[in-house]
């Protein structure tokens, strides 16, 4: 980060008032009957009601739009176990992006946890709070434990970011990707390098949409996750297979698609020129791809690639997923987020990408134009047409899956 960009974040993050969110008032609060309502002694009739009924708190209270961002801080961005407290400018954030995309509230909680039982019983104890659980910055495999207990336990959805806000991303620009490449997912040969929280879920995802387990390669620190391996945890031995490949140049001969959540030039030009004809490189490390655009492509004419950064085509950026996602899970008071609406949020951005694309997205943008094809397979972030094509795929999948409380908002475009 150069030193201009650093003061201008502290200023941001400082001036005029610390932070970046604050709460506001929904409700009328200028006279004595106003208050006589907001509190005491008018508050004891929605008390009274969801005694009886604890439902009626999506009717009285702000659950229903309230989403908690949580993290222990032991994953920040690309800065590691910072702790907490030093996560909340990334959780703020996390709540910037969920209003002003999706008009979700949030609450954001940094957790001092000694282990990853006491996070889980801290965040089961204040979850009647929230309408929705957003997990945030947590490192694997902690993360994974983490997670599924507090699905099981809560009759909320609980969603861990890192892992499948970013895998639906993924998907969504693969399948288009490999479509324009002339291949299918049933059939292309797949090296993922990070078998960390975005790795393990991303895989387990493409697995869930057709891709054929033993058609991926895993590749850790220590190399390809093979099942001669004895050092692997439960997450990474689902993903061991036999295989004489050993590293990752072995793993990439043949390749069809390379998905790098790792770190920066992981991928060598070898390594990229020996992939099959038409690969498809998602080299995502942030902000230092494992292969730079510019290089990889002035070593493969017949690439398409994507980064996890905006100044290059094909941003994966998990904005485009968390505020619709959460969004169409309020609005049909889901229980959780299950496979069936994880599907469907990609699928609803696989096919955005392929709409013509408005003007406001061009201006927005700087761009005179921009269609389908190897440098358009995934919308952008500002795109106004997202609040309007994924929050409903997600409330019909949470419909018709059984999870919703309510019946499809009649507000929805009909499917």
């Amino acid at each position: 980060m150069s030193e201009d960009l650093k003061q201008r974040a502290l200023a941001y993050h400082a001036e005029p008032r610390p932070g970046k969110i604050a709460t506001a008032i929904t409700k009328p609060c200028e006279d004595q009957n106003d208050l006589s309502l907001a509190y005491t002694p008018g508050v004891a009739a929605p008390v009274r009601e969801i005694a009886k009924d604890p439902a009626l708190a999506y009717r009285y209270t702000s659950k229903g739009n309230l989403v908690g961002v949580i993290t222990d801080g032991t994953a920040v961005l690309g800065l590691g176990n910072v702790g907490a407290l030093a996560g909340k400018p990334v959780m703020e954030g996390k709540g910037v992006l969920f209003k002003r995309f999706a008009d979700v509230d949030v609450f954001d909680i940094e957790v001092d946890a000694e282990s990853p039982e006491a996070f889980i019983e801290t965040v089961a104890h204040i979850a009647p709070t929230f309408g929705g659980i957003n997990l945030e910055d947590i490192a694997a495999p902690h993360c994974f434990t983490i997670e599924q207990a507090l699905i099981e336990r809560l009759n909320i959805p609980v969603f861990h970011d890192d892992q499948h806000g970013t895998a639906i991303i993924i998907a969504a620009g693969l399948l288009n990707a490999i479509e324009l490449q002339g291949k299918t997912l049933e059939q292309v040969k797949i090296v993922c390098v990070g078998a960390g929280a975005a790795g393990i879920a991303s895989m387990n995802l493409l697995v869930t949409l057709g891709m054929p387990k033993e058609n991926l390669t895993l590749v850790d620190r220590k190399g390809v996750v093979h099942s001669g391996r004895d050092d692997l945890n439960v997450y990474k031995q689902a993903f061991a297979r036999g295989t004489e490949a050993r590293t990752l140049a072995d793993a990439m001969e043949g390749a069809d698609v390379f998905i790098g959540v790792s770190g920066p030039d992981i991928l060598s030009v070898e390594a990229l020129k020996s992939m099959a004809a038409k690969p498809v490189v998602f080299a995502l490390s942030n902000p230092d791809p494992e292969i730079r655009p510019e290089v990889a492509l002035a070593a493969r004419d017949d690439l398409i690639m994507a980064t996890g950064r905006s100044d290059y085509p094909n941003q994966v950026n998990n904005v485009l997923g968390f505020p619709f996602i959460f969004r169409g899970a309020l609005d049909v008071q889901a229980r959780k987020i299950n496979a069936e609406m994880t599907a469907a949020a990609v699928y609803a951005l696989r096919d955005l990408a392929r709409e013509p694309v408005p003007q406001t997205v061009l201006d927005a943008y700087g761009l005179a134009s921009l269609s389908f094809g190897p440098d358009y397979i995934i919308p952008k972030p500002i795109d106004e047409r997202l609040i309007d094509k994924v929050p409903p795929a997600v409330a019909k999948a949470a419909v018709d899956s059984g999870v919703a409380r309510l019946e499809y908002p009649a507000h929805y475009p009909k499917h």
